[in-house]
């Protein structure tokens, strides 16, 4: 976050109009240049008043179809309220200008360019990034209820990480899958290690584990030396499942286990044995036999199924097909409530070598408003179909900690992603 949407065609490059940000939104002229009816229209578009072949040239529908079209457009106004107005468009007149769209909830900010020996049909809209922005009158109230709305279970915190009433709080001690998210506890195990001297940064290991995206490193020779650090900042940063899988091969399941426990998880065993990203995706790709053998045995015996799934080798194509027709077994994951994870983070903040922290800022997912408005932005999120996480620990201006995680699980549907990711913007405009 945040999210860019780009709808041009292939063909086309738009170069940004040097100093439109600062120009004031110029007054609709009573005959509309063509440009300025096509961005109005664009509005209509997104609120889904206007149907892309009546906007469009045909080069650009070939290159972004219409169902694309409309579907990005749903997502857009379901994550940031319908569109209002154009908030710049700059120039006014030609065929190609800035553009900024202005949402219930949000500001998208692009270009557009149409093509005058086409009847001025638009060959070209690009939105480079969709921002929330403070809307007045929204409360935690309000997005408490638009958490609760989501289809399927969700679990929300926004606190103070020492103490303090929380702005939101849903199902604090109610554990859901986390998908990628579980990679902190892997991050908090090392970097406690690090910090006790067990373990340094520098340390190289060499690559023998192998994974499925996400990530770069599968791609990598067998043998290939790697830093800790390298491998933790792919883990975090770009989620890369390789380097995950070396980490925990290196630190242990055990040792990760028992970071769980020390950290003041509510269940650790229901994590336990602890999958590796390979381990669950061979399992889900292994058909209903498999998953049932799996979900029917205890800790001793998933964890010798475990031990026999080392050589058997899903392909890329078996992975993918698992999960093409949406969620697949969400009890094969790994599990942790909000209150699971201020925890972890409250004992990061005792035990963790300040690299960490250094590591979960590389990839803040944060609008610049956001990063406006706190003094550190750590992130670790976590997805597969019907499985979603995001989870944020900030520093305000003040250096007073405070933990945001959201958790939303649907057995039954794949989930809108930008949805969440809206509603996570709104939490971090709100006054504190």
């Amino acid at each position: 976050m945040p999210r860019a949407l780009a709808l041009v065609a292939a063909a086309l490059t738009w170069v940004p109009v040097a100093g439109a940000a600062q120009q004031p939104v110029p007054a609709v002229a009573e005959t509309p240049t063509a440009l300025e009816e096509r961005s109005l229209q664009v509005v209509a578009l997104l609120n889904g008043k206007v149907q892309p072949e009546d906007i469009f040239t045909n080069n650009f529908r070939a290159a972004v179809a219409d169902t694309q079209i409309k579907a990005l457009s749903a997502s857009l106004t379901a994550q940031f309220g319908p569109a209002v107005e154009v908030a710049l468009l700059a120039p006014r007149d030609g065929s190609r200008a800035a553009l900024e769209i202005r949402f219930e909830r949000g500001l998208a900010k692009g270009g557009i360019a149409i093509d005058p020996a086409q009847g001025n049909l638009i060959n070209e809209l690009r939105f480079t990034s969709v921002d929330a922005v403070a809307v007045t009158g929204d409360t935690p109230e309000q997005i408490t209820a638009d958490l609760v709305a989501l289809p399927g279970i969700v679990n929300a915190w926004f606190a103070p990480l020492e103490g303090g009433a929380p702005v939101i709080s849903i199902g604090a001690n109610t554990p859901l899958a986390l998908g990628s998210a579980f990679k902190l506890y892997v991050l908090a195990a090392l970097s406690e290690d690090v910090k006790s001297g067990r373990r340094k940064w520098t340390d190289v290991v060499p690559l023998t584990e192998r994974s499925y995206p996400s990530g770069q490193l599968q791609d990598w020779p067998k043998g290939a030396p790697f830093t800790l650090h390298t491998l933790a900042s792919l883990m975090i940063s770009i989620s890369d499942n390789t380097a995950t899988d070396q980490l925990i091969a290196v630190l242990g399941k055990d040792r990760i286990l028992k970071l769980m426990k020390d950290s003041g998880h509510s269940n650790p065993a229901v994590n336990d044995p602890f999958l590796t990203t390979r381990e669950l995706f061979t399992i889900k790709a292994g058909g209903d036999v498999r998953i049932a053998a799996y979900l029917g045995g205890d800790t001793t015996s998933r964890a010798a199924m475990l031990a026999g799934l080392a050589k058997t080798n899903a392909t890329i194509e078996d992975v993918n097909g698992a999960f093409a027709n949406g969620p697949r077994a969400l009890d094969i994951e790994w599990f942790a409530s909000p209150d699971d994870i201020a925890k972890l983070f409250a004992y990061m903040r005792r035990t963790a070598d300040p690299a960490a922290f250094a590591i979960m800022a590389i990839n803040p997912s944060a609008t610049a408003a956001m990063k406006a408005n706190w003094a550190y932005v750590g992130f670790k999120g976590g997805s597969e179909p019907g499985v979603l996480n995001l989870t944020w620990l900030l520093t305000d201006k003040a250096g007073r900690d405070w933990v945001l995680t959201l958790g939303w699980n649907n057995p039954a549907a794949v989930l809108d992603e930008g949805k969440l990711e809206g509603i996570a913007q709104r939490i971090l405009l709100l006054p504190r």
